[in-house]
């Protein structure tokens, strides 16, 4: 009876050294004050961030060099808090993968083109846009196709995951012409399907076409669903949601934002 009572004692003792334990852990509640300061503890900020977007993020074959307007906005977020530009790392995303490497802590945060959404606010915290598109076409200048009324029975390349298909779904419908949609992992993949025939329009922002227009294309005047692009990270790391938006703010405010834009000349 005394070993029992021994071992009860010792249980309820665990139980405590344990709720102890857990009370020095952060709640929810502070706003991710915790995860910031891992960040500031690691001494390098990780950015997922396009490849394949020229002027955006786009990796240059030739030097390995990762370079465009989102990849100065990712230095200008790290010197806000790490107090050093060149204190980032960063790590190639698409469409698809953006969301899940943000979800398992393979980044921080994403600067990749990512398109403000109120279904993607249930999941992410964006910060304020720092640039607008709106969903535009690129064809064939040989194609014959001028608008999305010329669509009917053609097929249009998306990146997977991504808005582009909702936006012309939508248009279509309303034009009351029938498409079909063939989705690819990485935009130069739909640039070749186009160049191969296998689609008939390659679909994305405006922005991101100009990056693969060349003698052979046209990029049509039709414009769907404006697109905001915001840095995006984790819903309860809030405390890393209002430093990033801090230095959105500061660079749109003291006209860097405008700056970068001209530099990489982006319209």
């Amino acid at each position: 009876m005394k070993r029992f009572s021994m071992l009860i004692l010792g249980m309820f003792i665990t139980a405590a050294l344990l709720t102890g334990c857990g009370s020095d852990k952060p709640s929810q509640s502070s706003g991710g004050t915790s995860d910031l300061n891992a960040i500031k503890d690691r001494g390098v900020l990780k950015v997922g961030v396009k490849v394949d977007v020229p002027k955006f993020g786009f990796k240059d074959p030739q030097t390995g060099q990762i370079d465009g307007l989102e990849i100065d906005i990712a230095r200008a977020i790290a010197k806000k808090i790490l107090g050093d530009p060149n204190k980032i790392e960063l790590q190639a995303v698409t469409a698809k993968t953006r969301g899940p490497l943000l979800d398992n802590g393979e980044v921080d945060l994403d600067i990749a083109t990512f398109t403000i959404t109120e279904e993607r606010k249930q999941s992410y915290n964006f910060s304020e846009p720092y640039f607008t598109d709106g969903v535009a076409m690129m064809v064939k200048k040989t194609s014959g196709i001028q608008s999305i009324n010329d669509l009917n029975g053609k097929k249009i390349g998306v990146a997977q995951s991504a808005t582009s298909r909702k936006s012309l779904q939508e248009a279509a419908d309303k034009a009351g012409v029938r498409v079909q949609f063939l989705e690819f992992g990485t935009y130069p993949e739909i640039k070749t399907a186009l160049d191969a025939g296998r689609v008939d329009v390659f679909s994305v922002d405006g922005s991101i076409l100009a990056g693969y227009l060349d003698d052979s294309t046209v990029i049509l005047n039709d414009r769907f669903a404006q697109q905001q692009y915001g840095v995006v990270s984790k819903k309860d790391n809030t405390a890393l949601a209002n430093a990033i938006n801090e230095a959105i703010t500061e660079m749109k405010n003291n006209g860097e934002l405008d700056k970068l834009i001209q530099k990489w000349g982006i319209k």
